[in-house]
């Protein structure tokens, strides 16, 4: 029989809201889908913009495998030396410029039940980002050239603001990643699939944060700048917070995916 590895990855953490329902919601993720490994985005983390060391800690305290990061890696610059250190399960986006400090991709040692390593990496967009970037196609090629596994099991975070971007990232990587899941929008996709080759695709798997709000910001404010132009102040929202990822089967001898589901959490 096949061994098989239970994946989740869980959507950007947005500010209190979202650190808040992960911490109230991890139980039922842990008793409901059996993770072997937990991934999580944690780039909104702090106030809805970047992360500190004292929140990474927290995450990892609550048994979360391994952070990612995406455009808003640097805004707290206390973050790089875990950035840099091998030891660490954090790495900035793969497709920064080459000075940029930190891992390019982080590896999850075996353990438990599961006999193989995980890979990971992240990639942002090109179309309508903010942050200047590399080719995300060519990256994830070099972060494959640079794993020491013939054919590892690797996850793809897509950090993206344009669904065909995320869509044509999927196809890139089909057959050669066990998921490739989308990030950044803060808003969940119904498109959970697994691709033609048996990769694991979601255009976004939404954050986990409060969606009684505009992306996570307070709704009032958004809506007062938008219709003014007059500059404001973007809180975070407060209310309906929500746990929000996906869960992906992989077996262990192929690398790819067996199944996908779409998680979200709501409530106490």
């Amino acid at each position: 029989m096949s061994r098989t590895v239970n994946l989740v990855f869980l959507g950007d953490i947005n500010g209190a809201p979202g650190k808040a329902a992960l911490e109230r919601h991890l139980p039922q993720v842990r008793e409901r889908w059996a993770p072997d490994v937990i991934i999580a985005n944690a780039e909104n983390a702090r106030n809805g913009s970047g992360l500190t060391p004292e929140l990474y800690r927290t995450f990892r305290s609550w048994g979360i495998d391994a952070i990612t990061l995406g455009d808003h890696v640097f805004r707290d610059p206390k973050v790089v030396p875990l950035l840099e250190n091998p030891d660490e399960p954090i790495a900035r986006p793969a497709n920064l410029p080459s000075r940029a400090p930190g891992k390019r991709w982080l590896r999850i040692p075996a353990a438990g039940r599961r006999t193989r390593d995980i890979y990971v990496c992240t990639v942002l967009g090109r179309i309508f980002f903010p942050l200047p970037a590399n080719d995300p196609f060519e990256a994830v090629d070099s972060v494959l050239g640079s794993i020491p596994e013939r054919r590892p099991i690797l996850v793809v975070e897509a950090h993206m603001e344009a669904t065909s971007e995320k869509a044509a990232l999927g196809a890139w990587c089909d057959g050669r990643a066990a998921l490739v899941v989308g990030t950044h929008t803060h808003v969940p996709t119904a498109d959970a699939r697994i691709l033609r080759k048996g990769t694991g695709f979601i255009t976004d798997v939404g954050m986990c944060g409060p969606y009684d709000s505009v992306i996570g910001r307070d709704t009032d404010a958004v809506v007062r700048h938008m219709t003014t132009a007059l500059p404001v102040h973007y809180e975070m929202g407060q209310n309906d917070a929500r746990t929000c990822g996906v869960f992906v089967e992989i077996s262990e001898d192929t690398g790819l995916a067996n199944r996908i589901e779409r998680i979200e959490l709501t409530g106490g």
